[in-house]
């Protein structure tokens, strides 16, 4: 599953030239891999209207676990599933940064998110203080533990996102970011999960990433934003041990 989180970027008029470009390259994409976009709230009608008649789908980058009330700026499940999406990204380290939202919360999002018939994107990852402390696999595990309360691994999608590898251009080392999401999927006890990798993916670190064992897809950001780039990614080569050698 190969996902692109757009943030704070792209007007509708952006994004409607953006799919122009970008999905005659991703045509003959294998039909192995999911495809998905998450733009900004204003830009998802427009950008579904564009993608109309491709297998890209659409994810939302955050959801309100209430259905309807007095939240302001917020956004609920159904009026996504109105719009036609699929999935929704929660837990990402920027809200967990900017506006303090708790494991908790989190998992209050999720929840909803599947009651509607949404899968959520629960991201999970370390600080680089955390990581430099030895904290690792403790803050993941209970974000893991808290996050998943009551939610349907078989409808779900954790992305393993380590904080100081966001925006920042460092990668984890595939390896490294392997073990890791073959501990989640551990934690979490279901084999088939989905578990992405995220944290300055780009098109020349994607092949390496897909090649191990536990990561089964990548959540994209600043590359996601130029279509060639996002394209290269979607369309990943698989390697092989034997072609490595």
């Amino acid at each position: 599953m190969i996902a692109g989180n757009w943030k704070m970027h792209m007007t509708c008029a952006q994004a409607k030239q953006y799919a122009a470009a970008f999905l005659p390259q991703v045509a003959n994409a294998p039909k192995d891999r999911s495809i998905v976009l998450a733009p900004p709230f204003t830009a998802i009608s427009t950008l579904q209207e564009a993608l109309a008649g491709s297998d890209v789908q659409i994810a939302s980058q955050n959801v309100h676990w209430e259905a309807s009330g007095a939240f302001t700026g917020e956004i609920s499940a159904e009026m996504l599933l109105e719009l036609g999406v699929g999935y929704t990204i929660v837990g990402h380290s920027e809200p967990r940064k900017y506006f303090s939202e708790s494991d908790e919360q989190i998992n209050q999002r999720a929840r909803a998110s599947q009651a509607a018939g949404l899968i959520p994107i629960l991201c999970v990852g370390e600080s680089d203080e955390q990581r430099s402390n030895g904290e690792t696999e403790r803050v993941i595990r209970r974000q893991v533990e808290q996050g998943l309360e009551g939610i349907d691994p078989s409808k779900l999608v954790v992305a393993y996102e380590p904080i100081w590898a966001i925006g920042t251009g460092k990668t984890c080392e595939s390896e490294e970011a392997n073990r890791v999401c073959g501990l989640i999927r551990n934690w979490v006890g279901y084999p088939n999960l989905t578990i992405q990798y995220g944290g300055s993916v780009k098109p020349g670190n994607i092949d390496e990433l897909m090649a191990k064992s536990d990561i089964d897809g990548v959540l994209v950001g600043g590359a996601s934003l130029e279509p060639d780039s996002f394209a290269r990614i979607a369309n990943y080569e698989v390697v092989t041990a034997a072609a490595a050698a």
